[in-house]
């Protein structure tokens, strides 16, 4: 029988967490579930004895998420049990390994006990799983994940290579996401709170500095792709201030811009392009009949 490619991505993620709760296919995720290797069996912990995970890559947790899922968690309580490892620092207290997000919620519903399985954990196989589980389930915000995959490159030496397999991304993904650490806090604040995207940043990343431009591109609203423009501009000479004041002046967008200024490169004359309701106008400024004529034979170039 051919292998299956999906089992297989599972299997590159060290057994998953599935693996890591015992929960297995078309088996209950509580007391009937197989005990994961170096895991002991499901139960019920103690809330207060609970810290979260010191290394957990997720900062950010959406208030009306968590009131949501309390509110669930009160009317049929907690469906999957959270992972916990034995705190290191505490006797008889726990860490979270997966799961905070629950953990957290159970709190506003105002249990007392969670379900939860412990099982023993070093440091890296703590923050690799906490990467896991929020990479899977998009919970993490792009510069939180930059910000995890680093930590595990500093702290123990991972490849690009070996997070790619780890989280099942791609090697580029991998790559591009730690291109982010590039970037200030203040432009960091940014993606954390959704004010740009990742696509945003990575094109911003282009200019000499990209700090002005993200700002820019939070405070004029840019799509991705005038954000791309704006830096090509800036790399042929343009100056930050003067491209604000433009935008601002003739309320041209960045693609326009960057258009008139290839077109009067290509050209050798200048070019305005204006917007109108319906169509716009191409407009193409020469001096003499000799760069008219110039003008006629780069248009007629190919014709014929």
């Amino acid at each position: 029988m051919a292998p299956d490619p999906a089992r297989g991505k599972q299997n590159r993620l060290g057994r998953g967490l599935s693996a890591l709760i015992g929960e297995v296919e078309g088996v209950g995720l509580f007391g009937d579930a197989p005990e994961a290797e170096g895991s002991r069996a499901q139960s019920e912990f103690a809330i207060k004895d609970i810290r979260p995970n010191p290394a957990q890559p997720r900062r950010t947790f959406s208030e009306d998420e968590l009131d949501e899922l309390a509110a669930s968690i009160k009317q049929r309580g907690v469906l999957q049990p959270i992972l916990l490892r034995p705190d290191p620092d505490a006797p008889n207290r726990y860490q979270i390994v997966a799961g905070e997000r629950r953990w957290r919620a159970a709190q506003r519903a105002g249990l007392e006990v969670i379900p939860a399985v412990v099982r023993d954990m070093d440091e890296l196989q703590l923050l690799e799983v906490g990467i896991i589980e929020n990479v899977q389930r998009s919970d993490l915000n792009p510069i939180e994940e930059a910000e995890a995959y680093g930590a595990l490159m500093k702290r123990f030496g991972r490849t690009q290579e070996d997070l790619a397999e780890s989280v099942g991304k791609s090697r580029a993904h991998v790559a591009n996401t730690i291109r982010l650490l590039k970037l200030g806090e203040t432009a960091r604040e940014h993606l954390r709170h959704g004010r740009i995207s990742a696509g945003h940043a990575r094109a911003a990343l282009g200019a000499d500095d990209p700090a002005p431009v993200i700002d820019m591109a939070v405070s004029k609203s840019l799509s991705v792709r005038e954000v791309e423009a704006l830096v090509k501009r800036l790399k042929d000479g343009g100056a930050i201030d003067s491209v604000a004041k433009k935008v601002d002046t003739n309320g041209k967008d960045v693609d326009t811009e960057a258009l008139e200024t290839d077109l009067a490169r290509v050209l050798g004359l200048n070019v305005d392009i204006r917007q109108k309701a319906k169509g716009g106008e191409l407009r193409i400024k020469y001096r003499d009949l000799e760069q008219l004529d110039e003008l006629c034979r780069k248009l007629t170039a190919k014709r014929g």
